[in-house]
């Protein structure tokens, strides 16, 4: 898996439920919205509105889902969760790195996915929970 520069002037976001503001830096080490939400050895991104939708919506927390605008702080790579195993070459743009993101603004005019896809795609993580599947394998 290549890493890939990122000092690109390519646009990245990230879903959440978090409240930051610009300047905060999103770091590993904090437990996973998915699976047994063991603490992420990784931060990911996206360079899709879309996929940020989605961590945006599935989030755990209290309060609304955002998403934030954020730059790399080091290297990134192809997100293996995503590319590896449902989306070959990497259609959804979804990235991890090691090393923090740090926001630099806020999109808060996005549309979230309508009821039906949500709840298809919240059955089909509880599905793969019941089964034991990790959903982010580090």
């Amino acid at each position: 898996m290549a890493a890939i520069d990122g000092s690109t002037l390519q646009v990245f976001y990230h879903g959440t439920k978090a409240d930051l503001k610009r300047g905060d830096l999103i770091a590993p080490g904090y437990n996973s919205n998915y699976g047994k939400r063991k603490k992420a050895a990784y931060v990911y991104l996206t360079a899709t509105l879309d996929a940020a939708t989605w961590g945006a919506e599935l989030a755990l927390g209290e309060g609304p889902g955002r998403i934030y605008v954020v730059e790399p702080t080091g290297p990134i790579e192809d997100d293996p969760n995503l590319t590896d195993k449902k989306f070959p070459g990497n259609p959804t743009k979804s990235y991890r790195s090691r090393n923090p993101l740090r926001v630099t603004g806020e999109v808060t005019d996005w549309q979230g996915h309508s009821p039906e896809e949500l709840k298809a795609m919240k059955d089909n993580l509880e599905r793969l929970n019941r089964l034991g599947i990790e959903a982010i394998e580090d």
